[in-house]
């Protein structure tokens, strides 16, 4: 509730010190780096804090917004390294900075299982490529509990996983089987090749009627825009093809492309804030989300 009188104090405190390094989820720290630029005047944060070098980033998929970043901090020696902690336990860190992945930490208090469809497998028995929801053990009381998360073996000699989003956030309406991992792949494609930059971004099922086939709505603000916004919905259409066969086949039957609805900058930001949240659902297999955020927006307007 005190972000703002928070961020005012970093800004006071902060800006003359020699901060080389910060952490926390993606998009709160964005619009604190965003005001520290706004108090300071600067055009980016190597001019605020010269020796800065790692963000240490966990909570959302970081490559939605690394584009972002980049920008606001110019530098070839900025390390960004993911953590994967949450109020279960602490499950897995990056230790390679040239790596997408992180090392599964098998000595911090958690005996892992894993499930694919309804079969609960053991560490040992899982599978370099395929995705599994984890199951945790741990020496705080906690009973093979499912954690809500889904992960995806990069190695197995050592264990490597890539966070690959939520159980809950997936859309399948059509039985296309949407899931975080694809969005996020196709949507970092699509913004490379159309030179966008996305802020944020959460996806909707838009249902079938009488004389109108299923679309998915992803509700999107940019950052940067695309060079059209055409150009941007079909490269994002064919990489979601690309990544997930399942939705390729419901495109040529049930499903048209996504419908693409462009909002204000900030507004989702400020939806987080006045809902006391602070990630945004990327998939949601109903239209609650979507609703809410767009009625949020006519309410700003």
């Amino acid at each position: 509730p005190d972000f703002d009188r928070k961020v005012e104090a970093i800004c006071r405190e902060c800006v003359g010190e020699n901060i080389t390094a910060f952490a926390g989820v993606p998009s709160w720290n964005l619009a604190m780096m965003r005001r520290v630029l706004e108090y300071t005047g600067r055009q980016n944060l190597l001019e605020v804090w010269p020796n800065l070098c790692m963000f240490a980033h966990g909570g959302v998929e970081f490559g939605p917004y690394r584009r972002s970043f980049e920008a606001l901090i110019p530098s070839e020696r900025m390390q960004y390294m993911e953590t994967y902690n949450a109020s279960e336990g602490f499950f897995a860190l990056a230790d390679d900075p040239s790596r997408d992945d992180m090392l599964l930490m098998l000595d911090y208090g958690n005996f892992f299982e894993f499930r694919s469809g309804g079969t609960i497998v053991p560490l040992e028995g899982v599978e370099c490529g395929r995705v599994y929801a984890m199951l945790i053990t741990s020496n705080n009381g906690l009973w093979r509990y499912e954690i809500g998360d889904t992960v995806e073996f990069t190695s197995t000699n050592p264990y490597r996983i890539r966070f690959a989003g939520r159980t809950r956030q997936y859309i399948n309406v059509f039985g296309e089987e949407l899931i975080v991992d694809n969005a996020d792949r196709a949507l970092i494609a699509a913004s490379s090749e159309t030179g966008a930059v996305v802020g944020e971004y959460t996806v909707a099922p838009c249902y079938m009627s009488l004389r109108e086939r299923g679309a998915h709505e992803w509700i999107v603000e940019f950052e940067r825009e695309p060079d059209s916004r055409e150009h941007f919905a079909e490269a994002l259409d064919r990489e979601l093809r690309a990544v997930n066969s399942d939705y390729d086949a419901k495109r040529r039957t049930t499903l048209e492309r996504q419908r693409l609805t462009v909002v204000d900058r900030g507004l989702f930001l400020a939806w987080l804030r006045a809902r006391g949240k602070n990630k945004v659902p990327r998939l949601v297999n109903d239209r609650h989300v979507a609703e809410e955020i767009l009625a949020f927006g006519g309410e700003k307007k």
